[in-house]
């Protein structure tokens, strides 16, 4: 069987492609990822990075409110029962996610729990191999395997994640445990210079840790930290260890000097940003598409989804290293959808 349309990636963009492409009746099928260690490790297991957030705030339609009875009536008794416990107010990154892949089920789209890692995108019909040794063939391919935060590697990211541990301020930076209290952004570039920037707005105090003493952001950028009254700047510092506890998270960070590693200092901070870049994941692609100097997928067409492959598009934050929030990541998913739905009906392929 030749699949109409193959969906990689279980995040908001890929979703968001399985329900628009299964109300145009073309029975989707999403291979949502594998689960297993590595995948864990790299933050690459089935719903994506929104399952490693335990508030959203910013995803429209979704305002602060007990949600108990709807997740109930909503999602499918046999993963509700694995769910953990409602946090009370809003919606979790988790209770999100489980909500989208629902309603993608419930509109046809079928899944396919495992990993694909290859695909020959270079004859149609396209063929893809996954990690339990299946083959498939698709008219159409949406890539919507997102994109991986960057950490420095240390155990205590992993223990503290979601409990003062992330990487993306513009998500978690006006959580209630960050309002005024102090935090610590890693990073020299022009990533860094933006979380922190944002950050100062709610912080008491930023402190942006750089192994090396000039930044290596844009002028402009680093100026705007630099004399920025609530960003402190500890130069030649990497971070030793995140402190905390199960109860409080984090509660402190102990940095140590590249210039004489018998020194080190701990900041009292609430949170810590890890602001060290992402990672595509397009690894499977063995460089097929086209990509930007960074990695990300190339839109070949401005505003719309296509890829250096026609009938191969892509959606989300796997072709987005600017915005990477949850709603551009599902708009895109639903402009893929349709820019797929209406290739395969201009090549006569529905």
């Amino acid at each position: 069987m030749t699949e109409r349309v193959v969906i990689i990636g279980s995040g908001p963009a890929g979703w968001t492609s399985a329900i628009y492409t299964a109300r145009a009746s073309l029975e989707p099928l999403v291979i949502e990822g594998a689960i297993t260690e590595e995948n864990r490790q790299r933050g690459t297991l089935p719903l994506g990075q929104l399952t490693q957030t335990t508030e959203v705030e910013n995803y429209p339609g979704f305002p602060a409110g007990n949600l108990v009875s709807f997740l109930d009536d909503s999602i499918d008794e046999t993963r509700r029962r694995y769910m953990p416990p409602h946090a009370g107010e809003g919606i979790s990154g988790p209770e999100l996610m489980e909500l989208l892949r629902q309603q993608a089920t419930n509109f046809g789209t079928r899944i396919k729990t495992d990993d694909v890692v290859s695909v020959d995108i270079s004859s149609h019909p396209f063929k893809l191999t996954t990690l339990d040794g299946s083959t498939l063939e698709a008219l159409s391919v949406i890539v919507a395997t997102g994109a991986r935060a960057n950490y420095l590697g240390l155990p205590s990211e992993d223990r503290f994640k979601n409990a003062g541990v992330s990487a993306c301020a513009v998500c978690d930076g006006a959580l209630p445990r960050f309002r005024d209290r102090p935090l610590v952004v890693v990073g020299g570039g022009d990533s860094a210079m933006e979380e922190s920037t944002y950050l100062a707005k709610f912080a008491s105090l930023v402190y942006v840790v750089h192994r090396r003493d000039a930044l290596r952001a844009s002028k402009i950028m680093a100026e705007r930290v630099l004399e920025n009254e609530k960003i402190q700047v500890k130069w030649n510092s990497t971070i030793d260890e995140i402190l905390g506890t199960d109860a409080d998270g984090v509660t402190s960070v102990r940095i140590r000097s590249t210039v004489d590693d018998t020194q080190t200092e701990e900041l009292e901070a609430s949170g810590y940003f890890a602001a060290i870049g992402h990672t595509p994941n397009t690894d499977f692609l063995d460089g097929q598409l086209q990509t930007g100097s960074d990695g990300y997928l190339t839109w070949t067409e401005p505003g719309r989804t296509m890829t250096s492959v026609e009938g191969v598009f892509a959606a989300g934050d796997v072709a987005d290293n600017y915005y990477r929030q949850a709603i551009t990541a599902a708009g895109s998913g639903c402009m893929a959808a349709l820019d797929a739905e209406r290739w395969l009906a201009a090549k006569g392929l529905e």
